[in-house]
């Protein structure tokens, strides 16, 4: 299903989409009793007990590149902290969730608890922002609709809104990186795995100058790795766009970048039209400055863009996006330091997108507010509540 709706291969729709799903459900399974309530250090005449309650109502609205994932990372969370939840999936990878619905109604979760509600964003979505039943809002998405949400929010009933958005991660290697080719692997298999279809994808490559060449020489002999396929074929590793409307974005994006100057050193075409779907080869720029479009505007496609990184830090804190980022240095004070100077929601050092359900997963800037993901996601889910007892103590 997943690979049908969203043209990501199967391979790894089945191999990670469905098994983090599904780990992401048991977990938060898992972590109902383990989540304690608090006793404030009060005086000896008071008693003041600082509990969780569910906030109530969640709208859950979740995009189409990891239709069953981030629904996941939302309804599992939401829906252990007692709140009843109505999903909205992208009209353009709505399967997936339908099947969820049938699955938690065989598990045993009531009627009316989970609730699937299809439809386009100006329809089905809006009406969940706007609702006065909903309390809370729970978005991953686009920078500009989480934007118009936010106001929704504001215009009914001052609901809760979480929203998780673009992404334009810095990816800086260092000359003294200590395993040059294990950090050419990971810039270009995060930069093109799931088409390039990733807000955290490492889309701008930030390279010390006396290794760049060298880099740039042993990142385009992988490049053919990920020539597009049929993704229902088990040895694809890259698929299709999700549609037309986003490939031709992205095509739109390869060639303005090379209006702007950049120059286009592999692919930046479409391939396979004759089969009807929607492919693009993975496209890698070099000579690529801040100022340009394809350096500070998310483009959610297979583009690697490469740059010589004088500045590393301030250039990839040069974005209006702050949801992850990378380092690459054999000098564990110079990586605690950028990591630290970076601003970013996560800093990977010597390695990229590793993952675990008991880390957070959010960013700063306008890559959005709130994270899901670890024990911190209850936080989303529940309101505070404190109950201050006067005590009369004759002792």
């Amino acid at each position: 299903m997943e690979t049908l709706d969203m043209g990501k291969p199967v391979r790894y729709a089945r191999a990670v989409d469905v098994n983090s799903a599904a780990n992401c459900i048991r977990w938060y399974g898992e972590a109902v009793d383990k989540v304690y309530d608090e006793i404030a250090p009060t005086g000896k005449n008071s008693l003041a007990l600082i509990t969780r309650e569910p906030i109530g109502v969640v709208g859950v609205i979740v995009p189409w590149n990891y239709p069953m994932i981030m629904a996941a990372w939302k309804i599992a969370p939401a829906l252990a902290a007692g709140n009843f939840v109505v999903l909205k999936p992208s009209e353009k990878s709505p399967l997936t969730a339908l099947r969820l619905a049938e699955l938690a109604l065989e598990a045993g979760i009531p009627p009316g608890v989970f609730n699937v509600v299809p439809g386009f964003g100006p329809e089905a979505g809006e009406a969940l922002a706007l609702h006065m039943d909903v309390d809370c809002i729970a978005f991953t998405g686009s920078t500009k609709v989480g934007k118009h949400i936010h106001v929704m929010a504001g215009q009914s009933n001052l609901k809760r809104a979480w929203t998780e958005l673009s992404g334009k991660s810095p990816n800086i290697v260092f000359a003294d990186c200590p395993d040059l080719d294990r950090a050419v692997e990971a810039a270009v298999g995060s930069v093109f795995f799931n088409q390039g279809e990733s807000c955290n994808a490492p889309s701008r490559l930030l390279v010390e100058a006396s290794i760049k060449d060298r880099f740039l020489e042993k990142a385009l002999a992988l490049v053919p790795r990920y020539a597009p396929a049929n993704p229902l074929d088990p040895a694809t590793i890259m698929g299709a766009l999700v549609d037309r409307t986003q490939m031709e974005t992205v095509l739109r994006y390869i060639a303005l970048g090379q209006q702007e100057g950049a120059k286009l050193i592999a692919g930046g075409a479409q391939v396979m039209g004759d089969t009807g779907g929607f492919y693009v080869e993975p496209t890698v720029f070099d000579g690529v400055t801040n100022r340009m479009h394809i350096a500070q505007e998310e483009i959610f496609g297979p583009v690697l863009s490469f740059t010589e990184a004088a500045e590393a830090v301030r250039m990839a804190n040069d974005s209006i996006y702050g949801l992850q980022a990378a380092v690459w240095t054999r000098d564990i004070n110079k990586a605690h330091g950028v990591a630290r100077a970076l601003k970013a929601g996560t800093v990977y050092v010597n390695q990229y997108d590793e993952d675990d359900i008991t880390v957070p997963f959010g960013g700063v800037k306008q890559s959005g507010i709130g994270r899901d993901k670890s024990l911190h996601a209850f936080d989303k889910y529940t309101e505070l509540k404190t109950i201050w007892i006067r005590i009369d103590s004759p002792l």
